[in-house]
C-alpha cells in the first residue's frame, strides 16, 4: 500500500505501547484527530507522552458535557450517548473538519484519521462494569478517496475507573496502530488489541471493518475470531454479514432461540421456527415488536468434526442468512448458561425451540457434574425466570411412534423433576407440526450433498437447494489467504 508507511524503521515483533505511538508519531505523513468522551482522554495522552506527537495530533478534544456534545454532534434519537451511532457521527464531524481545514495542496501525503470513543466507566455502586465504543475512520494513500474504518465494542471488566480508563488508551493506541501496520492481517490485528493488557479486562463482542482495503474481509469470520481467541462468550451477525452488539440486539427483547447444526438449515428448522414463533406471539406478554429470533450456534457444534472449518461456518451462516435470519455463536454447550446470557439483558419472555433429544440431554446429569448445586443450579438458572420450551416431536425410526413431552424417557432419578417442570407449564409441545417431514435431518441431506446423491432440493426450504448449488456450499475447503 502507501509507500510513506514503508519508509518506517523497524521494530519489534510486540513493541511497547510508547514505540507503537512514537513510529506513529514519527511518520511524516499519518496526521489526523482524537475525540474521545466518558474516560479522559486516555488514547491522546499515550501520543502526546511519547513526544513527537505535534506533526501527529492535529486536534484532541473531549466533549465531556451532554450539551456541549450535543451541540457538536447533535442529539440521538434514544438520547443515549455510548452508542454505535454516536461514535459514527463523532467519526464523520471530525474528519469532515479535517478535510476542510487542512489543504491537500499544501499537504498532499498526509494520511488523514480520525480516532474517537464514547466510553462510560464502571459506576459509583460498582453495579455497572461500564463499556464503549471504540472506531478509527482512515486512509492509507493519500489519494484514496473512500475511507476505511474499524468499529469495535469493548465491556470493562475492571474494577476501578482508573484503571479502565488505562485500559482504554491501551486499547485504543492499539486499535490506530493496528489501523496503519496491520491492516493487511485483520486476525492478527485482532489479537495485537490485548497487546500489554490481560484478557480479564476487557471483553471485546463485537468489531466490523469496512473501506476500500478491507473489501475482502468478512465481518461474520472476524467475529468467529472473537469467539475462537477467548475475547467474549457469544457473537452475532445479521443476514447482511455485519457484526452486531448483542447487548443492542437483545435489550429489554422478547427472545425467541433455535439451536441447531443447520448443516444446511432443512424443512425441518422452518417448521419449528414458524411453529414455536405462533405459540411464541400468541402469549399476551409478548408484543411482536420487541420480539426478536435468534438462530443459534455452539462453538462445540461447529468443532463438532474436530477443528473448526471456516468455510462451512461461511456455508451455514450464507443459508441463514439468506432466509433472513440474525444469527448467534456462542460458547454455551448448556442451555442454562444461554439462558443466563440473555437474562443480562432482558427480563422479558425467553423461549427455547427444540427437539426432543435436546430436552433429553438437558436432564442428563452429567453436564452439571461440575456445578456445587448440580442439575438443580442449573434449572434454578434455566427456568427461574419466565422462560418456556416449545418441544418439537421425533418420530422413533424403529417403531415409528411419535415421540412428544408425554412419553419422553429420561432417566429414572429425572423423572419427578421433568414431571415437575412439565406439568408447570415450563415445557409445551408443538403440535401442529408438518408429518410430512419428520424423516428429514441435516446429517442426512448433508451426506447426500457431499455424495452427490439426488432427492435432497426437496428437503430443503426453498430457495436453499438453489443457493447451495449456485455458490457450491458444503462441498469445498476454505483456502486460507492469511494465518489465523
Amino acid at each position: 500500500m502507501a509507500s510513506v508507511l514503508d519508509r518506517d524503521i523497524a521494530f519489534e515483533n510486540i513493541p511497547s505501547i510508547k514505540a507503537k505511538t512514537l513510529r506513529i508519531n514519527l511518520n511524516p505523513d499519518i496526521y489526523g484527530t482524537f475525540s474521545e468522551i466518558g474516560a479522559g482522554q486516555e488514547t491522546a495522552r499515550n501520543f502526546f507522552r511519547s513526544g513527537g506527537a505535534s506533526g501527529t495530533i492535529a486536534k484532541a478534544m473531549s466533549a465531556y458535557d451532554k450539551d456541549f456534545s450535543d451541540a457538536i454532534y447533535g442529539i440521538e434519537e434514544d438520547g443515549r450517548y455510548v452508542t454505535q451511532p454516536r461514535l459514527k457521527k463523532m467519526l464523520t464531524h471530525e474528519m469532515k473538519l479535517m478535510e476542510e481545514r487542512i489543504s491537500r495542496e499544501t499537504h498532499p501525503d498526509r494520511l488523514f484519521f480520525s480516532y474517537a470513543n464514547t466510553v462510560a466507566t464502571i459506576d459509583f455502586s460498582k453495579r455497572y462494569k461500564g463499556h464503549g465504543w471504540l472506531g478509527i475512520r482512515y486512509q492509507l494513500d493519500p489519494q484514496q478517496k473512500d475511507y476505511d474504518e474499524i468499529v469495535l465494542h469493548i465491556r470493562f471488566k475492571q474494577n476501578e475507573a482508573r484503571l479502565q480508563q488505562e485500559t482504554l488508551g491501551v486499547v485504543g493506541t492499539n486499535l490506530i496502530y493496528g489501523a496503519f501496520y496491520k491492516y493487511h492481517k485483520p486476525r492478527k490485528l485482532l489479537k495485537y488489541l490485548y497487546d500489554h493488557i490481560d484478557k480479564d479486562t476487557i471483553e471485546i463482542d463485537m468489531i466490523n471493518f469496512s473501506g476500500p482495503n478491507f473489501k475482502d474481509v468478512d465481518n461474520r469470520l472476524m467475529s468467529l475470531q472473537l469467539i475462537r481467541n477467548d475475547m467474549t462468550d457469544a457473537v452475532m451477525f445479521g443476514p447482511d454479514g455485519n457484526n452486531l452488539l448483542p447487548a443492542t440486539l437483545l435489550y429489554k427483547k422478547n427472545i425467541l432461540a433455535l439451536r441447531g447444526s443447520f448443516r444446511p438449515v432443512t424443512k425441518v428448522n422452518m417448521d419449528m421456527f414458524h411453529k414455536s414463533y405462533d405459540i411464541f406471539l400468541r402469549d399476551p406478554a409478548v408484543d411482536q415488536e420487541r420480539t426478536i429470533v435468534i438462530f443459534e450456534i455452539t462453538l462445540s457444534n461447529l468443532k463438532a468434526s474436530g477443528e473448526i472449518d471456516e468455510r462451512d461456518f461461511m456455508d451455514r451462516a450464507e443459508l441463514l442468512g439468506a432466509l433472513g435470519h440474525t444469527v448467534m455463536i456462542s460458547k454455551f454447550q448448556e442451555y442454562y448458561k444461554l439462558v443466563e446470557y440473555f437474562n443480562n439483558y432482558t427480563k422479558e419472555k425467553i423461549g427455547l425451540t427444540m427437539g426432543v433429544n435436546n430436552l433429553i440431554d438437558i436432564f442428563d446429569e452429567k453436564y452439571y457434574r461440575h456445578l456445587s448445586g448440580g442439575i438443580l443450579e442449573a434449572f434454578g438458572k434455566l427456568f427461574f425466570k419466565d422462560l418456556q420450551v416449545y418441544l418439537y416431536p421425533m418420530k422413533n425410526a424403529d417403531t415409528g411412534q411419535i415421540m412428544t413431552s408425554n412419553n419422553i424417557k429420561v432417566h429414572p432419578r429425572m423423572k419427578e423433576l421433568y414431571k415437575f417442570f412439565k406439568y408447570n407449564g415450563k415445557v409445551m409441545d408443538i403440535i401442529d407440526y408438518d408429518p410430512e417431514i419428520m424423516h428429514i435431518f441435516s446429517r442426512d441431506v448433508l451426506k447426500k450433498i457431499i455424495n452427490d446423491e439426488k432427492g435432497w432440493e426437496e428437503m430443503l426450504p426453498k430457495g436453499i437447494a438453489k443457493t447451495i448449488k449456485d455458490k457450491n456450499l458444503f462441498t469445498r475447503k476454505l483456502v486460507k489467504t492469511e494465518k489465523a
